[in-house]
């Protein structure tokens, strides 16, 4: 293997049957044919995938269905004839326009219990949440809401593909571009690949915390982590109410990028590529990790959606990270903004090795309720354009069932990151040029968090400091940070993006991770 090859996880014996068949075949004192021996072997590969590679010759064609071909599957083999239509975000004329009145916002006011048992036992113990309340709650999402990893995931090689030497602003960085392979040997016309970049303080004097972003990438060249948000398809931002104008994450206000803050920080950042190993619609759901691990065949209603494939490729890369001698794999935090938002709640919640979270505007699918009638809601994520981000499963509460039999709900997505620290952000919803617009429901993210503070409270951690009823809990005002606690929230001024929250996250976040005594070099030593 080359050297440059990082195995993650260890290659299974499958092959023990057929080196030891003569021994087997002695053993019993009996002859055994070739078909009986054939069958016998399969049996075992059954178990385990081969160690040499399939020509793929025995597996049906990998379905190369449209969204509206894949979704339509689903309902079928849901049994749903039809579904209820999403909320129109830009035409104050439709039937279906969002909702906006917060006297119309709250048709199921009653949440889940985070602290209560499935079978009405209240926890009042940490122990309890851990070993009971915990499961349930993972266990309800797994089915209902994001979807299971499947247990047959292959494992990830990574290679190192480049190392340069430059400045970011004033400070020297070492960038290792990566490439995380996926074993495709279970079904070869399935090719998956995860793109990743690493970027650390070149003068570091020790391993090095990091905030890994959910992002773009033009990997042609490794050099092309713009951060546009660009959202397209059938879900574009022109689905959005208001002006929701994004604003470009440059500079703040011609002042050093999140990364320069990072770096300031003594602190590394990476970028990993979603799409590169998911796509982002549905007719990639029979390719990419997903289509690899199912074969290339059409989902079953509990499997996995792009969110939670997202975050299992956020793993891997941590897993990669705790490889790095440059990384402090123990501090490693996790930001994205929008759809990349909800992906990086649901790594939070699914993944503990993760230290701590930026949320940018995460809306429906992530911190916001989907019990609420604001903006945009749980029928917009059954439709075909946004379907494949869920569990098959969840295409019934837009259809048969309503969002308030969600057996969970955001709050509970929150509380499953708890007693790690998680900094909610926003953007305006109104009043101001470029606002971020009324669609993702800041005021119902808002309500999610102080929901999720129970738990947090439990474990011995702050939450935002509001106690009392969700519902009637008050918003701070805009650009007012509530930072006292473990669970943090800010919205800013400006637009859909998290660019102006970075500061006040840093400051924060200085509180739980923390860098290696500075090295102070200058810009001229980086070679």
């Amino acid at each position: 293997m080359p050297n440059n090859v990082v195995p993650i996880d260890a290659d299974i014996d499958e092959a023990y049957f057929v080196r030891n068949s003569r021994q087997i075949m002695r053993y019993l004192n009996c002859s055994v044919s070739l078909f009986t021996l054939t069958v016998l072997t399969a049996a075992i590969a059954g178990r385990a995938q081969p160690t040499t590679p399939s020509t793929g010759a025995n597996l049906p064609a990998p379905m190369n269905w449209t969204s509206e071909q894949d979704h339509r599957n689903m309902m079928e083999q849901l049994g749903i004839k039809a579904l209820r239509p999403g909320a129109e975000g830009m035409n104050p004329q439709a039937p279906n326009y969002q909702n906006t009145d917060e006297a119309k916002a709250n048709p199921y006011p009653n949440l889940p219990d985070p602290l209560t048992l499935n079978n009405g036992d209240k926890v009042v113990t940490p122990e309890m949440w851990w070993q009971q309340r915990r499961l349930e709650i993972v266990e309800d999402f797994d089915r209902e809401v994001y979807g299971r990893v499947p247990k047959n995931v292959p494992k990830v090689n990574w290679e190192v593909t480049g190392v340069s030497r430059t400045n970011n602003g004033a400070i020297p960085v070492v960038t290792k571009q990566l490439v995380g392979h996926v074993d495709n040997s279970a079904c070869p016309l399935i090719n998956v690949n995860i793109q990743l970049t690493l970027t650390t303080p070149a003068g570091a004097a020790g391993p090095v915390p990091v905030m890994m972003e959910f992002g773009f990438g033009n990997f042609g060249g490794f050099g092309g982590f713009g951060r546009t948000n660009r959202l397209g398809g059938t879900n574009g931002f022109a689905r959005f109410g208001g002006t929701n104008a994004f604003r470009g994450f440059g500079g703040f206000g011609g002042g050093p990028n999140w990364q320069q803050l990072v770096l300031s920080n003594g602190w590394g950042y990476a970028v990993i590529v979603p799409t590169s190993y998911q796509a982002d619609n549905g007719a990639g759901l029979t390719k990419g990790i997903i289509g690899l691990c199912n074969h290339g065949q059409p989902r079953k209603p509990d499997d996995w959606g792009a969110l939670r494939a997202w975050a299992w490729g956020a793993s891997r890369a941590l897993d990669y990270f705790e490889t790095d001698p440059a990384v402090d794999a123990k501090q490693v935090g996790i930001e994205g903004l929008s759809r990349y938002g909800k992906a990086t709640l649901v790594t939070m919640a699914y993944d503990q090795r993760f230290a701590i979270a930026l949320v940018g505007s995460s809306g429906e699918g992530g911190a916001k309720l989907s019990r609420r009638n604001w903006g945009e809601l749980v029928e917009n994520l059954t439709g075909t354009g946004e379907y494949h981000w869920m569990a098959g499963n969840f295409l019934k509460y837009g259809g048969p069932l309503t969002p308030g039999d969600l057996p969970v709900d955001a709050h509970e997505l929150i509380a499953l990151c708890a007693p790690r620290p998680v900094f909610i952000s926003y953007g305006a919803a109104a009043g101001r040029p470029g606002a971020e617009g009324t669609w993702v429901d800041q005021h119902g993210s808002f309500m999610a968090a102080v929901a999720a503070g129970p738990v947090y409270r439990l474990l011995g951690k702050n939450d935002l400091g509001i106690s009392g009823n969700y519902l009637t809990a008050p918003m701070p005002a805009i650009n007012t940070a509530l930072t006292n606690g473990e669970l943090a929230w800010r919205q800013h001024d400006g637009g859909h993006t998290d660019a102006p929250n970075w500061p006040a996250f840093l400051i924060w976040a200085n509180r739980y991770i923390h860098g290696p005594p500075s090295a102070a070099p200058s810009a001229t030593e980086a070679h």
